[in-house]
């Protein structure tokens, strides 16, 4: 409909099709902030909302990869582009310009009471307050720590489960039925993470929670024709990088942008905590979710530079995990080391092929 709609008014291009891509991505992304004020914030919005937000491109991709009969390769390459950026690029870019800080190293101070005279008892009691909004400002900002770290170790183990489960070269039905497996465990744990946290602060959904949700639905499909579309037009192009030789690499770089501008914004925001949580938690979503529903269907080959892919997935892990836990914050220099890596990544497996 969307598509008859575009080539009757005589706009049949790519460029408007990635721009329809990036305005849906847009839309359930300005409405998932909207829901983090409707009963679902911080961590948990970051780990269970944003990721299918973001990562819903890559689902879509698995589906019209199983239509058109295409091989799994281009689904685990896209699923690798997809991780390796968001660890590697996405993470490591805003923190050259912003402060990345879980744990920020500038405290708030209380205001200080007065000892005696007219008002004293008042300034005191405005003191113990602020100290009290401090201290659980700080608590908060622990726990996301712990929360993050979790995610990171879920990535670590699901990245780690592909890599055993495909030893022998190839995923098939009965690994793709353990990925998905992983992946339902895990989200129903964030579910009962995030009911547990609005019973505690005596929070419930809102109706307007549910209509933001309708909102990413009507976006969910649009991008979903855009994306058809533009999946359709690749297969035509038989020359130039941009053609169906990589689909795989274009189709991950394009789902990875809103991604990035996520990033950003909630970077500017001093949100390190959401950026964190969402660029991991998408990385859920291809790696297990979208490589076992593929293997559920068909047998699915890893391809040549999966080893590698692994190998800088886990070294990017173990120093995101060594930031968040001993620093409290990611660094510029580590975060040029990163960007450095993922030069190395495509290098490997683009230019050195």
């Amino acid at each position: 409909m969307i598509v008859d709609l575009i080539n009757a008014l005589g706009l049949e291009h790519p460029a408007t099709f990635l721009a329809l891509f990036l305005a849906a991505s847009f839309l359930m992304i300005w409405r998932l902030e909207a829901m983090g004020r409707h009963g679902m914030e911080g961590t948990a919005l970051g780990t269970l909302i944003t990721p299918y937000c973001s990562g819903l491109g890559n689902l879509v991709f698995v589906y019209l990869i199983l239509r058109d009969h295409r091989p799994g390769q281009e689904v685990m390459i896209n699923c690798l582009v997809n991780n390796v950026t968001n660890l590697m690029l996405v993470l490591a870019v805003p923190a050259l310009f912003w402060a990345m800080e879980i744990i920020p190293s500038a405290k708030p101070k209380p205001a200080a009471g007065e000892s005696s005279g007219k008002g004293g008892k008042s300034a005191r009691s405005r003191s113990a307050a602020s100290k009290k909004n401090v201290g659980k400002m700080e608590t908060e900002r622990r726990l996301s720590r712990l929360s993050l770290l979790l995610t990171m170790g879920a990535v670590a183990f699901f990245t780690g489960a592909v890599w055993a489960l495909g030893a022998d070269g190839k995923l098939g039905f009965t690994d793709g039925l353990v990925l998905v497996g992983l992946f339902l465990f895990w989200q129903s744990f964030q579910v009962f993470d995030v009911l547990k946290h609005n019973i505690r602060q005596n929070r419930s959904f809102s109706g307007w929670f549910y209509l933001d949700f309708l909102l990413v639905l009507a976006g969910a499909w649009v991008l979903y024709e855009s994306l058809d579309w533009l999946v359709h037009w690749l297969e035509t192009q038989r020359t130039g990088f941009v053609s169906v030789a990589h689909l795989g690499w274009l189709s991950g770089w394009l789902m990875v942008l809103p991604n990035a501008v996520l990033a950003i914004y909630y970077a500017k925001k001093s949100r390190a905590d959401i950026v964190y949580a969402s660029q991991i938690g998408d990385g859920h979503i291809c790696i297990p979710l979208c490589v076992g529903l593929y293997a559920l269907a068909r047998p699915m080959k890893l391809g040549a530079n999966f080893e590698t892919s692994v190998l800088l997935l886990g070294g990017a892990l173990a120093i995101h995990f060594f930031c968040v836990a001993v620093l409290g914050r990611l660094p510029k220099p580590v975060a040029a080391l990163l960007i450095a890596g993922y030069a190395y990544f495509v290098y490997d497996g683009l230019l050195s092929t």
